[in-house]
């Protein structure tokens, strides 16, 4: 096994079933874990490029914290791996041409055993028209919306973390659309 480009992304979440887990990853990736070992499991990814470990630990399961998702570089291999999740019976929903967060998109979904979500999608192009089903219902009791919130500015970072940090993107305070997604919107 080659090990995959670094930077490698690096995700830990806390689990209520370890082996229903186990059971749902290793079918979603298409491999077995790396490591099994009492109350954890980790699974180092070349295609995409991730190391996931779980942790289970029942008390610590959140939910609503958004989804996890990978974007895939052709619409033939986005095909593959939906057959390859469908054989499995994993996939909870299908997207084809929908467009969201201003993006058209081709997707589909998968539930892991405690809820979380995951998005793989293939990236069409921009777009100007967001699907209504990705639009902010706006609670009146709370003042708020359900899934995008738009701040006023991004979030303020200090001039020096932003001249110093070894980012491969700069963040700015700068106006944020109307539209802006937040954490569980269930949008790329």
């Amino acid at each position: 096994m080659k090990t995959a480009p670094f930077p490698r992304m690096h995700v830990s979440l806390y689990v209520s079933d370890l082996t229903a887990t186990v059971n749902f990853y290793t079918a979603f990736f298409g491999q077995p874990a790396a490591k099994i070992k009492p109350g954890y499991a980790k699974y180092v990814l070349e295609q995409p490029s991730l190391i996931i470990s779980f942790v289970e630990n029942p008390e610590r399961v959140q939910s609503h914290f958004g989804h996890l998702g990978f974007q895939v570089e052709t619409v033939e291999e986005l095909e593959q791996r939906l057959a390859v999740a469908r054989a499995a019976g994993l996939v909870s929903r299908e997207e084809t041409g929908t467009s969201c967060c201003y993006a058209k998109q081709d997707k589909f979904w998968v539930n892991d055993p405690d809820g979380v979500e995951w998005e793989v999608y293939y990236f069409h192009e921009d777009a100007e028209f967001n699907d209504p089903r990705y639009q902010a219902e706006y609670d009146q009791a709370s003042g708020t919306t359900q899934c995008c919130i738009a701040p006023a500015t991004k979030q303020s970072i200090p001039e020096e973390v932003l001249t110093t940090a070894p980012m491969a993107f700069a963040i700015t305070p700068e106006p944020v659309a109307a539209s802006a997604c937040s954490p569980g919107c269930g949008c790329a």
